[in-house]
Formats: C-alpha cells, structure tokens, sequence
C-alpha cells in the first residue's frame, strides 16, 4: 500500500537547522519574518517563524483572479506546485504576460489532506501579491511558466479566523455540553446503584477516571525552555529492515536546532536482511560529504551486530557507545521535529527525573481510515493521557519513537533489561514500558509535548490487530509489574494507575454483559449504556477538534466504535497469552521459532491423519 505522507520540500542545505559553528549563516529563517513582530531571541518567535517558513510539495488546482474578477468564477487557472503558510508557487498553463510582479490577485484553492500538516485542509479564498515571475524546465524537458505569490497575511492567521476560530469555540461549547451529560449520566448510576451495585460501581470508577485524565491533561504545561540549558544528548537509533525510512529518520535526528558539540547521532542495525545498512551507510556518507563543517564525522556513525540479537540489544549496544549522558532513543520510522531534541531535555533540570517521552503524531494519516481513526488515537494518548500522568511525574510508557533517559540509569538496568523474563520465557517486545518500569521505580518520569516526532503506523487491518495484540500483552505484562511499586509513589496518582487497571481488563464482561445479556434475559435495550459510550466518543472526538483544529476529528467515534467491537475483544486473549514473545509483524528469532513449531505440528498431523 503506498502510503500518504506531507512533503516537505528540500532544504539546498541537509542539515538546515543545526546552529552554524562557525557563523557564516545566523538568520533563524528567510522567509515570513515581515509578518511576525517579535524579538530573534524569542524561541517561541523562532518556532512560529520556521512554520511559516516550510515549505510541501503540491499539486491541485488554483484559481488566480485579477481585480474585477473577484465576484465571478473567472480567472487564470494554474497547477500548485508548492505551498507554505506564507504563499504559493504555481504553474501557468501559458506565459499571462499580464500578471507582473506587484499586481495584486486574489487566489481560490482547496487544500487536499496530507498537502499541509493536519488542520490546514481546507476551501481557501485569499488576496495575495505577485512576487515573482521564471521559467523552468518540466521533467518531459517543456518550459513551464511559474508564478509566485505572498499571501496579504499568512494561512495561520486566515484560518484562525475562518476556520479554526469556529472549530475552538464549537469544540470547547460540545465539551462542556458532554462532560455536564457524562456526570448526568453518572448520577443515574447513584440512583440505581442499589439494584446492581458492581455494574454501578463500574460505570462511576470509569467515568470518574477518564474525565479526571481529561481534566489533568487539560492542566498539564511543558517545562519551558532554558536558553543556556543543553546538556550533551546521544541519539540511538535501532534499526532492523525499515530501509524505506532509515534514511529521513537519521536525518531528522541530525537536522536539530541544537549545538553541534552537545549532538550525536548512533544508529546500531540488528542484522536487518533487507537493504537497511546499505541506506545507512549512504545517508552517512552523504552527510558527511555535504556538512563536513558540522563537525559530521566525529557524531554520526553506525554499527552492526554481530548477529540479530533483539531491540533491547541494539539499544544497550548504542548507549554503551555513547559519549553524552543523556540518551534518546529513536525508532526507526520516526522522524523528529527540528526543535525536538532541544525541548525534550528541558525536564531535566530536576536531578530526581529518570526519564522523559516526547509526543508522537502519525506521519502517514492520510493513508486511510486505519491511520486515520490512529491519528486521534494517538494524539489523545499523547497530549491527553501521558499529559495527565506527567501532571504527577509518573508517566507509565516512555514511548518507543522519542524518549529520553539518563545514560547512568539505562547502565544501571540494562542487563535485568536484557535478561528479562516473564513466566520463563524471554520478554522481547514492550521494552519502552520495560525500561519505564526500571526508571520510575526509584525515580520520576515525565512528559514534553511541545518535543514532537511523527511516525509511520499500520495501514494493514491485519498488521494494527498484531500491534495491538502485542501491545495489550506488554501492557498487561508491566503493568502487574508497576502494581508492585507504584503505590509508592503520589497517593492520587497510585489510585489513578489502578483504576487504569481494572477498567480495561473488566470491560469485556461489562460490554458483554450490557450489550449480550441485558437484552437477551430482560429484553432492555441498552439506550443508556449506549449513550455513555457516544459521550466517551465525543469526549475524545472533540478534544482533538479543539486542540488541533482538523477535521478528523470525526475518526475518534470511528475509534471508539472499532474499539468497542474489535479491539476491546483482544484483551480476553491477551489474559490468556500475555506470556508470548513473538511480535507477529517481523522476523525475530521468537517469531522465527513459532513459525517453525507451526509448520512442524502440521506436517505430523497430515502424516498422522
């Protein structure tokens, strides 16, 4: 399936945001300074500037209108070629001598998903100015007459107020509206809690749990950022067969607004069988050839393992390598924000914190309803979820795609890490929650949104049910684990993790129970019931409308209902199997075994029958 990514357009410079040593280039940007007003030093200045700043390939249809056109569909009709937040660049069907620099146009276009980052698509009518006009020569060799234009004000400030204006305060009216129905809801439960006092006693633990994670990641706020904090970071990057994105993860690792002495990039490949580590060497030497004055050659290397040993393996091998005292380990399919490093390790101020998890989107979510309806999920869990345990210095996961740890701690538990067991078998997935268990039993450990990454998820119904079946067995594994200490750590937040327990493992006898038996013995049909599931939906569907202002936020009902009626019925078996060690989606030596095993046990039954 090929997958729908934004495209940004190539910088000239590969590493175009990584500090100059020697101050040949200082500008934060080139492009969109005008429209800002604001002090170079403001980082918060700096960010807003680089997103005005970059630039994504496309291709749809614009409609450029002259003055006197403007009430008539009429115009000149021209191809995107690419867009930023500030203009566009088009391609003319003839050479329109007409337009010339200076004229003002107004531009009609419709921005396809995936053209721009999510929230951006959208109708667009906007004034602009002819800034430039070329030739260029097409990929068949034809000239091509190409236009560019600055918009009157950027599509930040045009879609705050046409737009995403109307989706805040629509969003934050539907979730007050919601949390006030959720706690009528609720009250029904107080009436009726002497008739069935367990199914009552459920539905308030888990109402009251989940608006309480809303309500505290609705408090959370980013450590801010210490211009003179930036401690020495080594970025692993554990790899095995993802040669289709080895390549851009390791430049995005590079490319960081961060000083080039405090930086370095170990990608560590675990024997992959496909063309990994001949894309690593590549990217490596490329870099190093095209940026040899960032000190390249002395911070970016690579290694192979003797033999595929694991994830966990590739990781202790990286940090044992590295020279920093923080370590971040990078999946993969993971690609980081230019500031993301820079942010990530303001938590570390506090000597007491272990470790710290960045945000991760979902790169490909245009693909289709499955990364879509993962895109809410994800952001929730994220900005939502992790943000509420953050609040308490306690977060659970410090996910696989971004996080930062202490080197000292990883040393300290990397051989228990290695060797671990669970009911005799050898522990090979959920090592993000494995570590984190290691780390926050002595130790606190936290969330930084503002530190983002984007990541390529399943776009397979088969391989997301594999994830997710390998995932609820990792959880359900660690998280008996964390049971054992964690009511030593904020008495609100021990409560907090085991309620976060029970709930999920005690939802299919409730849903089986509400949906099965209800109406089959009473004849009931389970409208409210129902209903708490819509509003637990909407909860989540519209808090991703008001915070990141996209229009899927509508695949958070198409989540909870695939939810409710698949996924929620892989826990039963998980209960059941949360001891397996094979991933389901590669071939590790685990899966490789199974495989065999499987083949075996069929060859002697067809030779038995």
């Amino acid at each position: 399936m090929k997958e729908v990514l934004t495209q940004p357009r190539a910088d000239r410079r590969r590493l175009s945001y990584v500090p100059d040593p020697e101050q040949i280039r200082v500008s934060a940007d080139r492009r969109g300074r005008h429209v800002l007003d604001a002090d170079l030093s403001d980082t918060e200045y700096l960010e807003k500037l680089r997103m005005l700043s970059l630039r994504y390939a496309a291709d749809f249809d614009v409609l450029v209108q002259r003055e006197g056109q403007w009430r008539r569909r009429e115009g000149i009709r021209a191809q995107a070629s690419d867009i930023s937040a500030t203009g566009l660049l088009l391609r003319l069907p003839s050479e329109h001598p007409e337009l010339k620099p200076g004229d003002k146009i107004r531009a009609r276009f419709n921005i396809p998903p995936g053209a721009m980052p999510e929230g951006f698509e959208s109708g667009v009518k906007i004034d602009a100015t002819v800034v430039r006009r070329f030739e260029a020569q097409g990929e068949a060799g034809q000239v091509e007459y190409m236009l560019a234009m600055e918009f009157a004000k950027p599509l930040t400030e045009y879609m705050q107020r046409k737009r995403w204006g109307y989706s805040v305060y629509s969003a934050s009216a539907l979730l007050l509206g919601t949390v006030l129905f959720i706690m009528l809801l609720r009250t029904e439960s107080l009436i009726y809690f002497k008739y069935n006092m367990v199914l009552y006693l459920y539905s308030l633990i888990a109402a009251a749990f989940l608006l309480t994670r809303y309500l505290f990641g609705a408090l959370y706020r980013d450590v801010p950022i210490n211009p003179s904090y930036t401690p020495g970071v080594s970025i692993i990057i554990p790899c095995f067969n993802e040669a289709e994105w080895i390549k851009r993860t390791i430049l995005s690792c590079m490319n960081q607004d961060y000083p080039v002495d405090k930086l370095e990039v170990i990608v560590v490949d675990d024997r992959s069988t496909d063309q990994s580590v001949e894309r690593i060497r590549d990217m490596i030497e490329t870099i190093h050839n095209e940026a040899e004055r960032y000190a390249t050659k002395d911070r970016l290397f690579y290694t192979v393992l003797p033999e595929n040993a694991g994830k966990r393996a590739a990781l202790v091998k990286g940090v044992e390598m590295a020279k920093h005292d923080l370590v971040v380990f990078v999946d993969s399919d993971s690609f980081l924000d230019p500031t993301a490093i820079r942010h990530l390790v303001q938590p570390f101020q506090d000597p007491k914190m272990g470790g710290v998890a960045g945000r991760t989107d979902v790169e490909n979510k245009y693909t289709n309803s499955i990364t879509k309806l993962q895109t809410v999920r994800y952001y929730i869990a994220f900005r939502i979820m992790k943000a509420a345990e953050s609040w308490f210095d306690s977060v659970t996961c410090l996910s696989g795609p971004l996080s930062c740890y202490r080197k000292d701690l990883v040393l300290k538990y990397a051989d228990d890490w290695l060797n671990q067991k669970f009911l005799g078998k050898p522990a090979t997935f959920g090592d993000d929650r494995s570590m984190t268990n290691f780390i926050l039993k002595e130790h606190r450990t936290g969330y930084q949104d503002s530190a983002v990454c984007s990541t390529i998820v399943p776009s397979r119904v088969d391989v997301f049910l594999k994830q997710q079946m390998r995932w609820k067995r990792s959880w359900l594994r660690e998280s008996l684990r964390a049971g054992g200490f964690i009511w030593r750590k904020e008495p609100f937040m021990a409560l907090f993790f085991y309620v976060g327990l029970i709930v999920p493992i005690a939802a299919p006898i409730v849903v089986s129970y509400n949906l099965m038996y209800v109406p089959i013995v009473h004849g009931i049909f389970p409208g409210t019931f129902l209903l708490g599931l819509l509003m637990m939906a909407m909860l989540m569907s519209l808090a991703h409308l008001l915070l990141r202002k996209s229009r899927l936020w509508i695949f958070g009902f198409v989540f909870c209902l695939f939810y409710e009626f698949v996924l929620l019925w892989q826990m039963p078996v998980a209960w059941f199997t949360f001891w397996k060690s094979t991933w389901g989606t590669r071939d590790t030596p685990q899966d490789v075994e199974a495989r065999l095993k499987k083949e075996a046990r069929k060859r002697k039954g067809g030779l038995t029958g």
